[in-house]
This record gives C-alpha cells, structure tokens and sequence, in this order.
C-alpha cells in the first residue's frame, strides 16, 4: 500500500557564491520564503523547508497551496526524492511518478521511438511491458512518422506531447504535480484533459501544488497550507 511520511523533515540548500551582507539576505529571503543563514565560511544557506511532518495515505489528494517561495515545489521535490532531508526522516513506499519535469531525461539525439523504451526503463517498466506501451504511446502522441527521427528535430509542442504520452502510460502509485498539466494545441489538450484525469484517478496518492483553487476544490480532500518552509495547517474537506 502506498504511503508518504515526513516526520519533522527540514532541509537546508547552500547558495554558493553569495555574499552574507543583510541587503541580499532580505532579497533571497523575499524570493525564496525560507530563512536565510551562514555558517564560518560565510556559505548563504536558505531553510528551505522546516520541522515538516505529515503522513499521507492511500485515497489521499493533497493539495499544497501558499504564496510563491513557500515551499511547495521543494517539498514536491523532496517527495520525488530529488532532494534528502538535512533532518528528519522521509519514508514512502510505492511507484512515484513525477510531472515536475515532463521533458527531463530525454535524449534529444535519440528518435522518439529509442526515447519511449529509455524513459520507459527509467520509469521500471518490463520488457514486457514496453512491448504493450509503445504502440499505445505512439498514437496517443500523433507524432506518427516523426517518432523515427532525433528528437531534436522536433518542435517544442512534439517533445512535449511525446513526454506527456510516455510519463501519463505507466502506472503511478503516487503522483506529484506542480500545478495542472496542459500541453499541446486546442485539439489535443482536450485528449490530454480527459487522458490526465483518468491517470490522476487511478493514482493511489496524489500531490497537487497549484495556485488555482478550483482544481483544488474539485480534487483534493487534504488541504496542506505552507508557509516560509513550513506547514502552517493540514485540514481534511
């Protein structure tokens, strides 16, 4: 059964290269939301997140809002495991599929057919079970011929149909989102609506930070407000 717990986790990213003077203190401090602070060898380091604890279950869609520099987008990014806890503890179980990046980890000198089976491995899919996907993904991505070029070939909207059509294939246990995923021209977006909600429905958790209360409202039912890095309140709706 899937699960993420975070007990009293913080986490402290050094700023290499910047000066300790309180002018630029007060400067990161309005962009990043954490706290700022030095050590010895007057190293920058914002506390990016702080003392957060939560345990999200199976069923669970939670919703992470607050202002910009809150720390939503690095919680979602320790949760995908990009980042470890500087203190406290992180344990998860389960598949985790992250759509913080859709096109991070293609080869953009490999065909689009080589980028499916790569990305595919990546995200622990069998041999077997690329040899049923790749067809699927192919024509859900309407990139037909194309898929036998270099990706580099492509324009911005084809990579990004290839990499939503390659992601959204597999099953994810736990899902991350930062903020609601549309991609493509009018035509395929709504494909992609329709294909995104069936995904997001079979996920057993989801971890949706966004800005539009709407799409909270309609999905979620834990509500994690943060703030400067930290929890600030988790209601259940």
């Amino acid at each position: 059964m899937a699960f993420l717990n975070l007990d009293n986790c913080s986490l402290n990213l050094p700023v290499y290269g910047a000066s300790n003077r309180s002018l630029k203190q007060m400067m990161l401090s309005s962009v990043t939301g954490g706290r700022i602070a030095s050590d010895s060898h007057k190293l920058t380091v914002v506390e990016a997140l702080r003392g957060v604890s939560l345990d999200i279950r199976a069923g669970d869609r939670v919703g992470l809002i607050g202002h910009n520099g809150a720390g939503k987008t690095t919680l979602l990014r320790l949760l995908a495991g990009i980042y470890e806890p500087t203190a406290g503890v992180f344990r998860s179980q389960g598949r985790v599929t992250s759509l913080l990046d859709l096109t991070l980890g293609l080869d953009y000198e490999a065909t689009g057919y080589e980028n499916i089976v790569l990305r595919e491995l990546i995200l622990g899919s069998s041999k077997t079970e690329m040899q049923r996907l790749t067809p699927q993904i192919a024509e859900f991505s309407e990139l037909g011929d194309y898929l036998n070029m270099p990706v580099r070939t492509y324009s911005s909207g084809m990579v990004l149909r290839l990499a939503f059509a390659i992601v959204t294939s597999v099953h994810a246990d736990v899902l991350l989102m930062d903020e609601w995923l549309s991609v493509g021209d009018a035509d395929f977006v709504k494909k992609a609506e329709k294909h995104m909600l069936d995904f997001v429905g079979k996920a057993d958790i989801l971890v949706l930070a966004s800005h539009n209360w709407n799409i909270i409202d309609d999905l979620c039912n834990v509500i994690v407000e943060m703030e400067a890095g930290a929890v600030k309140e988790v209601r259940r709706v």
